[in-house]
């Protein structure tokens, strides 16, 4: 076995989804993670602190794009014309390996009420760091809260449907920049009816 290979994140990632659909995601332990990615207990741990982490894999940085686009939208941008700019900074992050895992991340995280859990867990997350870099640029409260609130609910709904996209490089595909501008817009119409 090779002592280090630079994909060994992304192999642990493959090996927890492929386990967690086979045999469920309570009977599978480190050990058969890390014996079916070809790694050590001591590399999966230098990455994830326990199982259940392995499917937040990317929550940090996807955090920190998220704020670094928001504070770096212009002066006079709006709220949410920052969070439009957060999430444009984020999408960068998302390749045809997050693609192909998504259909079992999914299925994963439906199948177990402790994956669903920390799932919403990593919504609240993206949502406090997005509040956090629209105070910062002097949004007051509600309005920070709410427009992290919409832009993480553009994020989901974006990712569903980035996802969802056949993995050929077709004309009618979107990119997931596109697919996160495109649902902010939608929701911040239907906010606008909510009268």
């Amino acid at each position: 076995m090779a002592r280090w290979r630079p994909d060994a994140r992304e192999r642990l990632v493959v090996a927890a989804l492929d386990l967690f659909t086979e045999q469920g995601y309570d009977n599978t332990t480190v050990a058969q993670i890390v014996e079916r990615a070809g790694l050590t207990r001591s590399t999966f741990f230098r990455h994830f602190p326990d199982k259940r982490e392995v499917l937040a894999a990317g929550q940090d940085t996807l955090s920190r794009l998220l704020a670094e686009g928001i504070a770096g939208a212009p002066e006079e941008a709006t709220p949410m014309a920052a969070v439009e700019a957060g999430l444009e900074n984020a999408a960068g992050v998302f390749t045809p390996f997050n693609r192909e895992l998504a259909p079992r991340l999914g299925a994963a995280i439906a199948a177990s009420t402790e994956l669903q859990e920390r799932d919403a867990l990593k919504q609240v997350g993206l949502a406090a760091a997005m509040t956090k870099a629209l105070r910062e640029r002097g949004v007051p409260d509600p309005a920070a809260g709410l427009a992290a609130e919409l832009g993480v609910l553009a994020f989901k709904t974006a990712y569903a449907r980035w996802s969802r996209q056949e993995n050929a490089q077709g004309d009618d595909e979107q990119g997931m920049a596109e697919l996160a501008r495109s649902a902010l817009h939608e929701l911040r119409t239907v906010a606008t009816e909510l009268r």
